[in-house]
């Protein structure tokens, strides 16, 4: 184990027997991936370009998204107004602002690829041994999620005949614009579902490092919801989202299955 697990007391799903996780969905950035932040710099930059006047908390409060429903929002913050809702953006903004994030994103992902988080390569392979599937959610379009995957050389199971198989690193991966709406709605955690053939959300454990992770785990009426500190926000802030459990980071996931599955 390499760090605490901190619980929520009563905030556990109560029943006569212990949780049974078929399934664990996680977030990228910030939960599994190491990106040095250049999600949260990228969007703002873009929208600060295109005449927002969001300030860094008010982009900490969209992390997570789907992103062109986050540049939606901050746009809609005009200067001045950190925070209140303003004028809704017109299209053509939000379009020009979404392209040049992605741009800026690729371009910070060039210059310091993505890593894995210390300890996430391992998990989903202690995991999936253990006859748990790991799959991924992300705010992240397709074709962003595409070049993280190929940087960090993970791949993703094809079909049902590759799920648990040691051939390949994931069993599912879900993009915000493969569903109606991105987080806080559940629809990333019930793909996630269908594309692994689980059938109850009672059996999945939904992990993420941003309040938006852990919301649309809740609405998904996910069996554990876990809050992992190796994104932008600490314990305590963090700590005040609904959840079951906080870890240090999805490395100490194995360990805290396995007692939810004993």
């Amino acid at each position: 184990m390499t760090g605490s697990i901190i619980s929520t007391p009563g905030t556990v799903p109560t029943g006569s027997q212990p949780l049974a996780i078929e399934l664990v969905a996680l977030d990228v950035a910030g939960t599994t991936v190491e990106e040095g932040g250049a999600v949260y710099d990228a969007l703002h930059t873009a929208v600060l370009e295109h005449g927002s006047g969001a300030t860094s908390s008010d982009v900490q409060h969209w992390m997570g998204a789907e992103k062109r429903a986050a540049i939606t929002a901050l746009l809609a913050i005009g200067p001045g107004t950190s925070g209140a809702p303003g004028d809704a953006p017109d299209e053509a903004t939000v379009d020009a602002a979404f392209v040049r994030f992605t741009a800026l994103l690729h371009e910070a992902y060039r210059l310091n690829p993505p890593t894995p988080i210390p300890g996430a390569p391992e998990a989903f392979a202690a995991l999936r041994a253990a006859g748990v599937k790991v799959a991924l959610t992300t705010g992240f379009t397709r074709d962003v999620t595409r070049g993280i995957l190929d940087v960090l050389g993970w791949s993703v199971a094809s079909g049902p005949d590759q799920w648990l198989s040691p051939e390949v690193t994931l069993d599912a991966v879900t993009c915000a614009d493969e569903v109606p709406l991105g987080r806080p709605a559940p629809y990333m955690v019930h793909r996630d579902m269908e594309r692994t053939g689980v059938l109850d959300v009672a059996r999945v454990l939904v992990a993420g490092d941003t309040v938006l992770d852990l919301r649309s785990g809740v609405n998904a009426r996910a069996g554990a919801v876990v809050g992992v500190l190796t994104g932008k926000l600490g314990a305590g802030d963090l700590g005040r989202e609904r959840h079951d459990f906080l870890l240090d980071s999805v490395a100490d996931l194995p360990e805290l299955v396995a007692s939810l599955n004993a």
